[in-house]
């Protein structure tokens, strides 16, 4: 028996030898597995669930399903009706929130063990991964409809637009105060339009250059970045894994793409909604992220992620779904560009984005390849 599966026998079976014989077998299963008594209480959970629960397999021994979740959670429903039907029962999109645990779109299995009355075994499944896969390559097709529309713009904008201010200008200085500061207003309105237009030609398909990237290098520079500027007013915490692999990456385009979440995190925290603003920046190695490429037999690892967390008052519920689309915002100034492009940058690099977000805390969490040796070798 391996240390997991020994350790899973030691504190979770005790004298249950059936139980112990079976530990290896839902130990090496790659979703979370979990067997309650008749009382709730665990009495075998496997390594995925330990990592599932976020608590570890010693812990879960002294506990018992309520001390996890309220009891009228609906999972409690699903396990009494697999004990008195004794029969296999699956429920989707279930949530398992409470102080300790914060689990959404939850797919559970519970089905009954004639041998061991009244003990049910659940399967956990986490659907949101799948989900924000579904939402991403939605998203990634929305903002490459965005770069036909910028090179239309470009080529029929652009010009006249040019013609459009140099003509402001020369009225600027033949006309009265009166007539100048509409002058002006033109003038104005024609750099924003083609600032806009310039945004736009941002997703223009052009091959990127990856190299071997220090992901918290590229973090501090983008926090000294904002420390300095319009983050100044935010407390800033950082929770790094020194010892994750460099990422297979472009290091500008990265720094795009944290200074862009970094600057929506501290405009959620300013102003007077949010007493003690903070951003948390976040490293980690999650195994088993894998991500089929549209099209292809290949399959992408992407076990480095990236965490950019606020505590500011969450993002409206009408536009979340739909937050990674060109045009979306809730700014009133804002242009609703900048997590388009983030998500396409992002899909670019083979990555994977997603975002939790409630009031008090919203977290943008970027899924990255790491180096490998045929990339070393380029």
């Amino acid at each position: 028996m391996s240390t997991v599966i020994a350790r899973a026998a030691r504190h979770l079976t005790g004298r249950h030898r059936p139980l112990a014989d079976s530990a290896a077998v839902l130990a090496a299963m790659p979703v979370a597995v979990v067997l309650l008594d008749a009382e709730n209480q665990f009495r075998f959970v496997n390594q995925a669930a330990e990592q599932f629960l976020g608590i570890s397999i010693a812990g879960l021994a002294q506990l018992r399903l309520d001390d996890l979740v309220p009891a009228d959670n609906p999972i409690f429903l699903l396990i009494e009706q697999v004990r008195t039907g004794e029969v296999t029962i699956v429920d989707h999109e279930l949530s398992l929130e409470s102080p300790r645990l914060h689990k959404r779109d939850i797919t559970v299995q519970g089905s009954p063990l004639p041998e061991e009355p009244g003990a049910v075994l659940l399967v956990l499944q986490d659907a949101s991964a799948a989900r924000a896969l579904d939402r991403h390559l939605a998203f990634r097709g929305a903002a490459r409809s965005v770069t036909g529309m910028a090179a239309i713009l470009a080529h029929e904008v652009k010009n006249p637009l040019s013609g459009i201010r140099g003509a402001a200008q020369l009225l600027e200085s033949s006309v009265g105060p009166a007539d100048r500061e509409l002058a002006e207003l033109i003038r104005d309105e024609a750099d924003r339009i083609r600032a806009l237009v310039d945004r736009m030609e941002a997703f223009g398909e052009k091959p990127i250059t990856r190299t071997a990237v220090n992901i918290h290098r590229v973090l501090e520079h983008v926090r000294k970045l904002a420390q300095s500027g319009f983050a100044a007013h935010v407390r800033f915490q950082e929770n790094y894994d020194p010892s994750l692999p460099p990422v297979w990456a472009n290091r500008d385009q990265l720094i795009q793409v944290i200074l862009n979440l970094v600057k929506n995190a501290a405009e959620a925290v300013s102003g007077d909604r949010v007493p003690h603003p903070e951003i948390v920046l976040s490293t980690g190695f999650q195994h088993g992220m894998r991500v089929a490429i549209p099209g292809s037999a290949t399959r992408l690892d992407l076990p480095l992620f990236v965490s950019v967390r606020d505590n500011g008052p969450g993002i409206p519920e009408d536009i979340r779904q739909h937050l990674f689309e060109p045009f979306v915002t809730s700014k009133n100034s804002g242009s609703g560009l900048g997590l388009a492009l983030v998500a396409k940058i992002i899909g670019d690099h083979g990555g994977l984005i997603e975002v939790d977000s409630r009031p008090g805390r919203t977290d943008f969490r970027l899924h990255l390849p790491v180096v490998t040796e045929r990339d070393a070798d380029q």
